[in-house]
């Protein structure tokens, strides 16, 4: 005689059956389930709305010292790479479940709803009005802030090096000096006269520099740009 083959689903199900207060299992987790719906639409409203809060009363003891930092260490790197630091309301990409889901663990931890989140990231990742990897910050006051998730891709290894002309005008300078005397440079020598001498190199130099300098004077006010200080936590696009 062959036995049958235990179907464990099923014998789960017959328990199940079996218990006086099965019927308060859905009631469950449909309570959990619309508690966890309440908690989303309530953080997502707090990502997405105005950040007037600046502070959030966090239990010192349960904080991860490094994830905290100063206003300063921020508004550095966000110099050195061209990012911005702005309420998270103006961020038009998409904020992941993972944060969300770290947010309420925070939140759950500390007692408390955390609000007044900003975000660091490219220019290109705001939603700027007119005048590749974001970071999560909760403040904590006094110009400290709480690292609660990063996503995305890390940035580019050379984005420091690329957009270190835009740091200072200094910078900005010497690249135009550097990219005008290499254009100098590869200009046939005695091309304008029959002996190349060093008065008629420094003249083309000359030249070239005001040529180079005029097209990057045009580009900066033709599109709104400025330098990596004045912009790191402004919400306007041409500024």
């Amino acid at each position: 005689m062959l036995l049958k083959k235990t179907n464990i689903e099923e014998m789960l199900e017959r328990s199940k059956s079996r218990d006086a207060e099965s019927h308060l299992i859905l009631e469950t987790v449909e309570k959990i389930l619309k508690e966890d719906a309440n908690n989303r639409d309530r953080i997502e409203k707090n990502l997405s709305g105005s950040n007037t809060k600046l502070t959030n009363a966090f239990k010192f003891d349960f904080l991860e010292t490094d994830k905290i930092y100063h206003l300063n260490q921020i508004k550095n790197i966000c110099i050195d790479y061209r990012l911005r630091f702005l309420d998270s309301r103006y961020f038009k990409g998409k904020i992941p479940h993972e944060a969300i889901s770290k947010i309420k663990n925070l939140e759950k931890t500390h007692n408390l709803e955390l609000k007044g989140f900003k975000i660091v990231a490219p220019s290109k990742l705001f939603k700027l009005e007119d005048k590749d990897d974001p970071l999560l910050f909760a403040p904590i006051g006094n110009d400290y802030f709480y690292l609660v998730h990063k996503w995305g891709n890390d940035l580019h290894p050379l984005r420091r090096a690329l957009v270190w002309p835009f740091k200072n005008i200094v910078n900005l300078a010497l690249l135009v000096m550097a990219i005008s005397y290499l254009f100098t440079a590869l200009i046939p020598a005695g091309l304008f006269s029959k002996g190349g001498s060093t008065i008629e190199f420094w003249i083309i130099y000359f030249f070239m520099f005001k040529s180079i300098a005029a097209v990057v004077i045009f580009y900066g006010f033709a599109l709104g740009k400025n330098f990596n200080p004045a912009i790191w936590n402004s919400k306007y696009f041409n500024v």
